[in-house]
């Protein structure tokens, strides 16, 4: 259910309890009628669910919505379609009709939904599920850079995108990880279908069985229902697993059955069904020395690392910075409704010297609050930014001295900030090597040079 992430539900306030029950990363708006979803931003939702009573009802709430601009796809929901011709539905605005009977099931529904939204995409019609843009507060779908490094992840995502291998995205949080394996979807033969994403880490194991796999009713204490799982609904397309390095072994076990004999058995079931499923994996995580620790399963990293695709961090790629920070100034400022406002020199000398450790969603992050605090059209100096920034320019302020020669500042630099790293972590020298990424060798011959003790 995860291409679709959030709709607004205009109907029986029963069915809706009941799907978020069934969907718990799905965010649904419900509203008693439409007078109440006309008062919402509707535009920030995936899509517009209308359960009505009949034909005339249906009828006069697509009227009801017609003017509103933008709106996410509607469906209807109706016992039956009377008399009328889904056609008629369609050209009053409806995306899709679901006639699901006079007491529809939860699966019924998210089956209707999925092949609604595949239905619009075909059709080239506006949809979440094809990665267009919408109108919320995430930024557009897109990979921007100029570094070698991205267009060395593009052209790998260009030969994924041609075939249906196995593909395990690794790089550190905040990379773009996601991003990518949408894209490799979309530009694959399976862009119609599910593109369905489930965050291991989110789930403890034994809910994110019941959650990939599915359960039937009575399995466990709270089951008092069949509940298809995330395989099932992403047949036809792609599963996307993030934070996979995240799981026990026992359950990378299950989960290897699966990825090799194509079939998935519901907790609480005998029996087993084909599933014809795409699998993307993401990971911060060393997988392959995990697998040679006995931490995470080998065979199970062989069957994930078919096509491998290693997402640089952005402190590797400082080419895409400016190009990252000038898309998401243009994308948050006509969000707004505000003119863009540039970055400054020494804003942009202070983007490029940051470390950004949260890679691009940090980066993100601070181009929206820099564009919150200044004012309409201001240039975008750096006191708009975190304080966490300028740290980086402060042991060049502190131990830089006039006369000093290049060599000279840059062992004054060093010296501070291996100082300043010892403090931190309380004097323990194994610990600041790591986090320096040098060798304690490296940082006991470091320590003497500069007489650190």
């Amino acid at each position: 259910m995860d291409s679709i992430r959030s709709i607004v539900w205009i109907g029986d306030e029963r069915l809706a309890v009941a799907l978020a029950a069934d969907c718990p990363t799905l965010e649904i708006a419900w509203e008693r009628d439409v007078a109440g979803a006309r008062a919402l931003p509707l535009g920030d939702f995936d899509a517009l669910l209308l359960a009505c009573e009949n034909s005339k009802q249906a009828l006069e709430a697509l009227e009801a919505l017609s003017d509103r601009r933008p709106l996410p796809p509607v469906f209807l929901q109706l016992e039956s379609a009377g008399d009328l011709p889904l056609q008629e539905f369609r050209e009053r605005g409806a995306a899709d009709v679901f006639c699901l009977g006079a007491d529809p099931t939860v699966q019924k529904l998210k089956r209707a939904l999925f092949r609604g939204m595949a239905r619009i995409d075909r059709s080239g019609k506006p949809s979440a599920a094809a990665g267009v843009e919408r109108s919320d507060r995430r930024a557009s779908a897109k990979i921007v850079g100029d570094s070698p490094q991205i267009a060395e992840v593009l052209a790998l995502i260009e030969h994924a995108s041609k075939s249906r291998v196995t593909v395990l995205i690794t790089g550190e949080t905040g990379t773009g990880k996601e991003l990518l394996a949408r894209e490799i979807h979309e530009k694959s033969s399976l862009r119609n279908s599910p593109f369905v994403a489930v965050n291991c880490a989110a789930f403890p194991e034994a809910l994110l069985e019941s959650e990939l796999f599915g359960h039937r009713r009575g399995a466990f204490t709270g089951a008092d229902r069949d509940k298809s799982g995330l395989f099932e609904a992403a047949d036809g397309g792609t599963l996307f697993l993030d934070e996979i390095g995240e799981t026990t072994r026992p359950f990378q076990a299950k989960l290897l059955r699966v990825l090799q004999e194509r079939e998935v058995r519901p907790i609480g079931s005998s029996r087993t069904r084909r599933v014809d499923v795409r699998v993307i994996a993401a990971t911060n995580r060393n997988l392959r020395r995990e697998a040679s620790d006995a931490r995470f399963r080998p065979d199970l990293y062989y069957r994930l690392a078919v096509f491998p695709i290693h997402v640089p961090p952005l402190r590797e790629r400082s080419a895409d910075i400016l190009p990252l920070a000038n898309h998401f100034l243009a994308h948050y400022a006509k969000l707004d409704g505000r003119p863009e406002a540039p970055l400054s020199s020494d804003s942009r000398r202070l983007l490029q010297s940051y470390g950004w450790p949260g890679n691009v969603r940090e980066l993100e992050n601070e181009i929206q609050r820099a564009l919150t605090i200044s004012d309409a059209g201001e240039d975008l100096t750096p006191s708009h930014f975190s304080p966490r920034l300028y740290e980086v320019l402060q042991p060049v302020q502190a131990v830089v001295q006039p006369g000093d020669s290049l060599r000279e500042t840059l062992a004054r630099v060093e010296a501070w900030l291996i100082r300043h790293a010892l403090e931190a972590n309380g004097g323990r020298r194994a610990t600041t090597a790591r986090l320096l990424g040098i060798t304690r060798e490296g940082l006991y011959k470091k320590m003497k040079r500069y007489g650190i003790t």
